[in-house]
């Protein structure tokens, strides 16, 4: 019986190392980026913050999510609720049911966006995302590992052919910069620098400066060199506010 069960523990791990042994370099590199920012701690916290006034708390796991949003406008107290069921909206306590296919699409990209930024990178594992690495880059002397992500149609919600860069440091793993194309409103492409950062609850949060070219149909492959040169207007910053992490137990 021993030896049975000591074959079966070998096999196991045999197994274990084969699947970590197919992961491409762009998934291990992103692994490791997911565990230097918070790892698992993400998928076992409820986190809130305040964004540009607005309070949201997100939950994501491999398995589910679901992100809050609340706010005052003319309209009263809005509460936005965005998780696996669908999208619901209610003013003041009431639920409303007249909102068109165009507003829930819009809504629930808004909340979808900013929750897939603060929770970076822990969502560049999601299943619609294809990683690509472009090998290793620098940027005012440090080496950075340079990350491609696209998405499947399936999966990759409506905007699936947006495209992203991001920097991941060769020594620590941080994810210093980010580059994006969109095509919602006009579209354009934007790249981000972290500008500070705090840790709570085990998880690391970072600030950005949102910078932007002068023409907007810069492919993104191109903005690292844009950036060096100094010709990107700073449009923004991204800061995360009032941050708490609290952790959820089965």
């Amino acid at each position: 019986m021993k030896k049975i069960i000591y074959t079966l523990s070998i096999l196991a791990v045999s197994i274990l190392c084969f699947s970590c042994n197919q992961r491409t370099e762009a998934e291990k590199i992103v692994d490791a980026s997911i565990e230097a920012h918070g790892g698992k701690t993400y998928e076992s916290s409820k986190i809130e913050f305040d964004f540009r006034n607005i309070h949201y708390t997100i939950f994501k796991s491999p398995s589910a999510f679901e992100y809050i949003r609340e706010f005052t406008d003319s309209t009263g107290r809005v509460k936005d609720v965005l998780n696996n069921s669908g999208f619901v909206r209610e003013v003041n306590g009431t639920r409303i049911d007249t909102l068109t296919e165009e507003r829930v699409g819009a809504f629930s990209r808004s909340i979808n966006s900013v929750a897939y930024f603060a929770f970076l990178p822990y969502g560049l594992n999601d299943s619609a995302a294809i990683k690509t690495y472009l090998g290793e880059t620098e940027i005012k002397g440090e080496k950075y590992h340079l990350i491609k992500v696209t998405f499947v149609p399936e999966g990759g919600g409506e905007h699936y052919e947006d495209e992203f860069l991001y920097w991941i440091g060769v020594e620590d793993y941080y994810l210093d910069y980010m580059a994006y194309s969109y095509h919602t409103e006009g579209g354009g492409v934007r790249m981000r620098e972290v500008n500070g950062f705090k840790e709570v609850g085990g998880i690391r949060f970072q600030n950005y400066l949102n910078l932007k070219p002068a023409n907007k149909n810069t492919p993104v492959e191109k903005m690292q060199e844009l950036y060096i040169s100094g010709k990107l207007e700073q449009l923004s910053e991204i800061n995360l506010e009032n941050i708490s992490v609290v952790a959820i137990t089965n």
